[in-house]
């Protein structure tokens, strides 16, 4: 049985308060569970309750004193029984497998109803049954109801067999049980496509029926047959501590069970007696118990119990598990005492020295069994915020870098190498023909292993041998060849098998050949298919059995995106730069100004060649002797730079950053002699200066690297083990160490450590000492050392070996060392969140000093370096005590990450924001309002967002720089892949992702979210198909049905011919384009949230799939062929009973420039005579902005004119090509209509209308202002060319040479927010209710391509004072713009009827919005709910006014300034 159904039903009350009060025959020992680990004087100790009567207690039946005040508690072992009663409905949890969770729920019978079983499973496949049957007797034997549901059948007379039904992710099915003699259902699930069986600890699951019909409402039950019965359940339950709440519950479920019983036939008197045997039976049980216990002291107990508790990494206990350790500590001290050791020697053993001083410490501090933790000082957030211009790349444009997926065989090689420790001796990927063939050979344990993979699907036959020189082919040994191999002629023959995957995407074909003899070199092979040879452009394949086997170069390509010329300077000297480090970080430091000149991306390129060092893609040492601290010397020289390029450009701060942290620090004070000095040191004190130790000073000797601190680290966890070899080899290769790498030093190591039992003391102080030498060269992000470094240290120089002395940072912050030494004391603790407080106090105290210039800046930099890698192996470390965590935990550990990620990271407003929010969702939850889990969820979007901003960002500046130098470099192209992957996996970001998609499925059940947002609910038949990004595909023509699942949906694109269905995890608004199109076009639309749906549905691809929407989930099921004909069918006719569209070209009316009370079809659109329509009928309350217009045939008189000739005959040419089906040429003519100059009558009409209008006019400002217009007027006429709309005619077969465009002129309204209603509810189709969505700024964000989702709202048409809040915001950006013009698209093509016009081309305002983050945390419409509720209802009575102003369903767009509202155009509602 799981934990859920464990805690659900083991979370019932013992005993009813009201008795306890009224009953004085039962004894409680009030005192409270929390008083139990409270911490007590040592007069109180004695006094403990821990050891007071009513533990273990005997019941004495005459006296009719129950122990059920007691609070016993033992190991809890859930019962099979899922309990039901009058109070409740949940009968309860089960976790079947994994994410795969059971649900029971059982209703309580009214007269005349029938009990009713739910179940329900979450997270599971499509083909479950329920095997089950009904228990009539105590006998216990199953009985086939006559009621069963739907589609159940008889299973060989014994049982039924019913299927789920399926919902989303979930299965549920209803159970109606008519016959009251049923007393219990039981049950199995059954998986029949995995034939797997589900069942309750390897029994039926259980549920108890509430008795229905044949309880005696006034039957007696005496009250002390209740508390035996009481007192019974409590000890099956294990006797737990229950609140008086629960014990008033679980009082009155005993008296329920007795009474069933009466109700089935059974008397007093027999219950009288059952109830005393198993009570008695109980005492005898129990005695013995207590009497062994009385006899350890509880001040013994005590102290071992704090024993465990820092031993266990000092948890935060509840009083639950502290009683639970106390029982255990008492268990270990009676186990010893068995042993024969007396109490006097337990003491004596346990009061040793150190844990002594820390249990006196403890007790005296007062906080036993909880951790101390500090004081977080409040602090502006905003004084964090590092804020930067974005600085554009060599190519002036952002560069499109599509994430390079592993293929198949390289993902494939990827896990072999991780499964062999990295112990690759060569790898080659070949291709032949579209195909990939890999060969991996590596050696782990001393075995020689050779993997070979391919992704074709072809029969393939290798044909290999062995060498030991090159060119020779030798027949392998018989001890080599793999089963179902053949020999012939020298060589052996074996097919290709097929290798499964959980991805089909990779699947391979693969072989596998183990050579135990190290005298082979390498394999020649040839490849054998369908009768053909396979070679190598003509000769053998061969593999080479040596380490560091030379890969051919991929195609270096052109690096665009990267700073070229340094790279290829990189590439150039990296045979000098493999030499030592010395030369490495030398190079690097020559390569620093260039770096900085070249910008943003000469540090990538910096970056990208130092990480390749650091993972091992490079060679570290080759033919070159180097002092230790010459290479130190040269790490100085290099951070130095770096610390001092930080100081001068802020803007690159992330990046030198993260250079530093893969560099490491360097040496002050000759640390790095000291590397060659104390190596001799524990040689001499330690008499081992043979075997290993001489092996591994030579190498110190010759090449320091960090490989030493992982060899260190090694020898002292085999020392710690008692010298266990395994331990030594397991720490190398768990760090990528093998023994091919220590082989492969210029100095190479050979031999084992082999100490002796009398070194290990002084073996273990001094490599610990040696330990912090070599970190404080080589590990940039070793918390310890970096400490010492700020603090200070000095080390005498003996003889020979130079001192050491790092004067601590003056000008640190007071209270800081002991900040730090907190965050020492407290690192490996398994409770993370006390560490984690201090870590981020450590870092906050460290930012103003990282700010300013300082002498030791690099030793402050490599400190918060150090600093934010512990933050992230903690939260690692503490994602254990999150597993059963509420909602307000993970919430508050989210705070902790964000902080050290917006600590960590340049242009880190939009983070900042986000961590504003989370704290306003804290306060929220702990106030108990309403709307928090909401609001929260709309704070974890837009975390989501901040955080695929930041990968996107990564991936542009790193990764081009990565495939371009790792090209040149020849590294391992799937570790060029994955690079960009590694850095983010690598930081606080992936642990923050983690912790979102924990409480993402809380925070969607806690607001009653679901799995779906259904924005079209169309029910439809089609095959999946899986794009990456609509966008990609909205042009393209499906020939059948198809439903897609878009992995990117941005709101601005067409729906493709053929699509009968969008799913994305994208969050597109409501009203967005797509929507709106997918609505028009009976197109299912819908946001799935949960990645598992998704995972499903993206599984389907190829298959046909039945969507059946609701309005707030969709249901899917798989169809036959036949299906998908009849939906083409349907779908056909419904085509052909939709009328022709057709347009009628306008011609111009002999005006340039019209104004509002002009405005009629012949002149303009319905964009502009809504507008004019509503002026003067509206309420006077809603504003309607004044308006001029440009109306059709302008733009034609105006290319027509004598000045715009070349630009005449520059588009006719290029519609020519445009007619031939080139639609490359749409960008030409775009920027051609831009080439168009202003006839002097068109400047001058406008002019005067405007002006007359009471409008300002452009040109008064200057000439320049109105060249801004007129630029403007012209974007909203070649709008009429852009790819969205030019397709959209085509679809509909409009004639797009008749398409004309009018400009409607506005003045731009100041928003402070925008809106867009709908009359009707789109998702539902609800006329009686009015949906909405707002924005803070422009509206452009809302109908535009603009990531997150706006504020939603519902309002009913019926109480437009009570708006319904949906959704908040999650868009990080608003649009604002300063007293302005913009110039409205108004094309005929927006007046037809059935044809989604609208939206398709551009309005365009004469000046540049300012983007904004939004900081929702002061904005009132979110803090605010009077302000709210205000602004949301004053939005909805103007959109009822309009639609009952036109009669019909309208979409409306308008703003909010100072809290009027302004309508800016209406449309009929599509």
């Amino acid at each position: 049985m799981s934990n859920t159904i464990g805690n659900d039903l083991l979370h019932k009350s013992l005993l009813r308060h009201t008795i306890l009060e009224h009953q004085s025959k039962i004894s409680c020992s009030g005192v409270s569970g929390n008083a139990l680990f409270q911490v007590q004087s040592p007069t109180q100790i004695k006094k403990s309750p821990i050891s007071t009567k009513f533990r273990g207690n005997r019941l004495n039946l005459r006296k009719t004193k129950l122990p059920m005040g007691t609070h016993h508690l033992v190991s809890v072992i859930p019962r099979a029984v899922l309990t039901t009663d009058t109070t409740s409905e949940l009968a309860g949890k089960f976790c079947l497998d994994e994410n795969i969770e059971l649900q029971v729920d059982v209703s309580v019978p009214t007269p005349g109803s029938m009990v009713q079983v739910n179940i329900q499973v979450t997270n599971c496949s499509n083909s479950l049954l329920l095997h089950w049957g009904a228990i009539r007797d105590t006998k216990g034997k199953w009985v086939l109801p006559s009621h069963s549901p739907d589609g159940t059948k008889a299973y060989k007379n014994r049982a039924l067999r019913t299927p789920f039904v399926k919902s989303g992710s979930n299965s549920i099915l209803k159970i109606e049980v008519d016959d009251p003699a049923i007393q219990a259902i039981e049950f199995l699930i059954v998986d029949e496509t995995q034939n797997k069986w589900f069942k309750n600890n390897g029994e039926n699951f259980s549920v108890k029926l509430p008795v229905k019909g044949k309880m005696i409402p006034n039957a007696s039950v005496p009250e002390e047959l209740v508390q035996i019965q009481a007192y019974l359940r409590w000890e099956r339950k294990g006797k737990q501590m229950y609140t008086p709440e629960q014990e008033k519950e679980e009082y009155e479920a005993a008296r329920t069970e007795l009474m069933e019983e009466i109700a089935r036939g059974t008397s007093i008197e027999d219950l009288r007696t059952r109830l005393t045997n198993e009570t008695a039976e109980s005492e005898i049980k129990e005695q013995p118990r207590s009497e062994t216990k009385s006899k350890i002291p509880d001040e013994l107990v005590q102290i071992q119990a704090y024993i465990r508790w820092e031993k266990a990494g000092k948890p935060n206990y509840t009083p639950d598990q502290q009683l639970r350790e106390f029982e255990e500590a008492r268990k270990d001290l009676q186990t010893e005492l068995e042993k024969g050791l007396s109490l006097d020697e337990i003491q004596k053993k346990m009061m040793k020295g150190e844990i002594k001083v820390k249990v006196s410490k403890q007790l005296k501090s007062k906080s036993y069994f909880s951790v101390e933790r500090i004081q977080r000082k409040k602090r502006d957030l905003m004084q964090l915020l590092q804020r930067h211009v974005t600085e554009r790349t060599e190519e002036k444009t952002p560069i499109p870098i599509k994430k390079t997926e592993l293929t198949a065989v390289e993902h494939f090689a990827k896990l072999k190498e991780e499964q062999d420790s990295g112990s690759v001796l060569n790898k080659k990927i070949y291709k032949i023909s579209d195909k990939e063939l890999l060969v991996l050979a590596t050696k782990p344990a001393g075995k020689t292993k050779v993997y070979f993979a391919t992704d074709s699907k072809e029969s393939l036959t290798l044909h290999w041998a062995l060498s030991k020189k090159g060119g020779e082919w030798l027949a392998p040994p018989p001890s080599v060849l793999p089963l179902d191999s053949i020999s012939l002629n020298g060589a052996v023959q074996m097919q290709f098998v097929n290798s499964s995957s959980a991805d089909p995407t990779y699947e391979v074909r693969t072989l596998e050949i183990e050579i135990e003899e190290d005298s082979f070199v390498g394999m020649p092979f040839v490849l054998l298919s369908q009768g053909n040879w396979i070679k190598n452009e003509g000769s053998d394949f061969y593999i080479e059995f040596k380490v560091g086997s030379k890969q051919v170069k991929k195609d270096a390509g052109d690096g665009k995106g990267t700073a070229k010329a340094l790279l290829g300077k990189i590439a150039k000297m990296e045979s000098e730069a493999q030499k030592s480090f010395m030369h490495r970080f030398n190079i690097a430091a020559d390569l620093m100004d260039q770096a900085i000149s070249a910008g943003k991306l000469g540090l990538a390129g910096i970056l990208v060649w130092m990480r390749f060092m650091a993972t091992r893609q490079l060679v570290w040492n080759k033919n070159y002797n180097v002092k230790p601290r010459e290479i130190s010397k040269a790490q100085d020289r290099l951070t130095d730079l770096l610390q001092n390029s930080y100081k001068t450009h802020p803007q690159y701060r992330e990046l030198l950053r993260m250079i530093m942290s893969t560099v490491g620090r360097g040496g002050e004070g000759d640390v790095g002699q000291r590397i060659r000095d104390e190596i001799l040191v524990i040689q001499r004190n330690n008499d081992c200066k043979g075997a290993m130790m001489e092996e591994w000073h030579q190498k110190l000797h010759n090449n320091t690297s960090p490989d030493d601190v992982i060899i260190c680290q090694a020898l002292i966890e085999y020392i710690k083990r008692d010298f266990d070899i395994s331990v030594y080899w397991k720490t190398l290769n768990e760090n990528g160490i093998t023994k091919e790498r220590l082989l492969s030093y210029d100095r190479a190591i050979h031999s084992e450590p082999n100490f002796r039992k009398d070194q290990k003391d002084g073996l273990l102080r001094d490599l610990g000492k040696y330990m912090r030498t070599l970190k404080a060269v080589h590990s940039g992000a070793d918390l310890e050392s970096a400490i010492s470094n700020c603090m200070g240290y000095r080390s005498e120089g003996q003889g020979f070996m130079v001192g050491v002395k790092i004067n601590p940072i003056a000008g640190l912050p007071s209270g800081f060392p002991g900040l730090l030494q907190f965050v020492l004391e407290h690192v490996e603790d398994k409770n993370v969140e006390p560490l984690l407080e201090g870590l981020l106090e450590a870092r906050q105290e460290l930012q103003p000093l990282l700010i300013k210039s300082h002498d030791r800046l690099k030793d402050l930099l490599f400190l918060d370096i150090a600093l934010d890698s512990t933050v992230r192996t903690a939260i690692e470390r503490g994602y254990e005590e999150l597993n059963n965590a509420g909602a307000e935990k993970i919430m508050y550990f989210i705070t902790l990450v964000l902080e050290n990620l917006v600590l960590s990271l340049d242009d880190n407003e939009d983070l900042i924001y986000c961590l504003k929010g989370w704290n306003i969702a804290l306060g929220m939850s702990k106030s108990r309002d309403g709307h928090w889990a909401l609001y929260a969820k709309s704070v974890l979007d837009r975390t989501r967002l901040a955080l695929a901003s930041k990968a996107e960002e990564y991936h542009q500046v790193l990764q081009p720089s990565a495939e371009y130098l790792g090209s040149l470099l020849g590294v391992d192209q799937w570790a060029v892949n994955i690079f960009t992957e590694e850095i983010i996996r690598a930081g606080s970001a992936a642990s923050l992702s983690s912790l979102l998609n924990r409480l993402d499925p809380v925070l969607r059940k806690t607001a009653n979210l679901g799995s779906w947002q259904v924005i079209s609910p169309v029910e439809a038949v089609g095959r999946v198909v899986v794009v990456g990004e609509l966008l990609t595909v909205q042009n393209k023509s499906y020939g059948q049905p198809t439903i897609l699942v878009a992995k990117t949906v941005k709101g601005e694109e067409e729906i493709p011919d053929g699509a009968v269905a969008v799913l994305t995890p994208d969050m597109p608004d409501v009203l967005s384009h797509v929507s709106v199109r997918a609505r028009n076009g009976k197109v299912c639309f819908a946001t799935c949230f949960d990645p598992k749906i998704l995972a499903d549905l993206q599984a389907n691809e190829g298959k046909l799939l039945h969507l059946k929407p609701t309005s707030a989930d969709i249901v899917y099921s798989a169809v036959k062929e036949g299906e998908l004909t009849d939906s083409i069918s349907t779908k056909s006719k419904d085509n052909d009973s939709l009328p022709s569209l057709s347009l009628v070209r306008k011609q111009f009316g002999g005006r340039y420039a019209i104004s509002s009370e002009e405005f009629t079809s012949e002149m303009v659109g319905a964009k502009s005579r809504n507008i004019s329509y509503l002026k003067g009928k509206v309420p006077s309350w809603v504003q309607i902005p004044t308006s001029v217009a440009l109306p059709f045939g302008v733009f034609e008189k105006v290319l027509s004119d004598r000045l715009n000739k070349e630009v005449s005959e520059k588009l006719r040419s290029l519609k020519g090509g445009l007619g031939k089906g080139n639609f490359a040429v749409l960008t030409e003519i775009r920027k051609t209509v831009l080439q168009l100059s202003a006839p002097s009558q068109l400047v001058q009409e406008l002019k005067d209308k405007m002006k007359s209008s009471g409008m300002p006019w452009p040109g008064d400002e200057g000439e320049q202002r109105w060249e801004q217009a007129w630029m403007a007027i012209k974007k909203v006429w070649a709008s009429k060319w852009n790819e969205r709309a030019y397709f959209s005619t085509k679809k509909v077969k409009l004639d797009h040479d008749y398409l004309c465009m009018a400009v409607l002129v506005q003045e731009i309204i100041n928003a402070d927010y925008a809106f867009v209603i709908h009359t009707t509810n789109p998702s539902s189709g609800d006329s009686s209710e009015i949906y909405a969505e707002v924005v803070r700024g422009l509206g452009e964000t809302l109908v535009g391509a603009y990531p997150g989702r706006a504020l939603s709202f519902i309002c009913k048409k019926n109480d437009l004072n009570s708006p319904q809040v949906l959704g908040y915001p999650s868009k990080p950006i608003g649009l604002f713009i300063t007293r302005s013009i913009i110039f409205r698209s108004d094309s005929n093509g927006e007046d037809l009827e059935g044809y989604a016009g609208a939206g398709l081309y551009d309005s365009v305002p004469m000046d540049k919005e300012e983007k904004v983050v939004l900081d929702y945390s002061s904005d009132p419409l979110i803090i605010d709910g009077n302000f709210r509720q205000s602004i949301l209802s004053s939005i909805a009575r103007a959109g009822n006014a309009i639609e009952e102003l036109y009669g019909s369903p309208q979409d409306i767009e308008g703003v909010v300034r100072d809290g009027k509202i302004y309508v800016v155009q209406t449309r009929p509602q599509m």
